[in-house]
């Protein structure tokens, strides 16, 4: 999936959070619904603006974070 259609950082706007283009909602925000049980027809129910190819744009955003991050070794 190519998130960053679909995903846009701006300084200023939700302190420069990733954020689903066009909107104030952020990665962060839909992650945490998901994690807290909502499926991706209520979030899009409550959240009409959003789709769900950025929902999933949202996940590979998130994965792509991850696979990125640095692992640092115990000691």
């Amino acid at each position: 999936m190519n998130y960053q259609a679909h995903i846009e950082i701006t300084s200023g706007k939700r302190s420069g959070k990733p954020c689903v283009k066009d909107t104030r909602i952020s990665v962060y925000d839909v992650l945490g619904w998901l994690a807290n049980g909502m499926s991706t027809t209520e979030i899009l129910e409550d959240f009409p603006e959003l789709s769900a190819e950025q929902i999933y744009a949202c996940l590979a955003y998130a994965a792509d974070r991850e696979h990125h991050l640095t692992v640092i070794p115990a000691a």
